[in-house]
């Protein structure tokens, strides 16, 4: 039995490391690379919502490798500026696109 014990675990290990290298290979990117962007996503996420503005929290936000992408429509340009100001603000972000537009009035 202890064979095939062996054999169970030597399996497992294989399968979970074909997993982690099918999501390197899906996205492009290193395991490591997905999870600090879900982690900078999160974060910057979290800050518009405690901005306690409300027309922050409609605010789409995606991460690819450390530069953040802001898009939606917030209610004034300075509403724009500090959403920009709050992604930039956040550990590991290497550059912010801010794709949001104002709404006209």
């Amino acid at each position: 039995m202890r064979p095939l014990k062996a054999f169970t675990a030597l399996t497992i290990v294989a399968l979970f490391a074909a997993a982690l290298a099918a999501c390197s290979a899906t996205t492009g990117k290193t395991v490591g690379e997905n999870v600090d962007d879900v982690t900078i996503t999160s974060e910057v996420k979290a800050k518009l919502a405690a901005e306690k503005v409300s027309t922050l929290t409609k605010i789409g936000v995606d991460t690819e490798r450390r530069t953040v992408y802001l898009t939606g429509t917030v209610d004034t340009a300075e509403m724009r500026t500090r959403a920009g100001e709050i992604a930039r603000g956040v550990k590991h972000v290497s550059g912010v696109v801010n794709n949001l537009t104002v709404q006209a009035q």
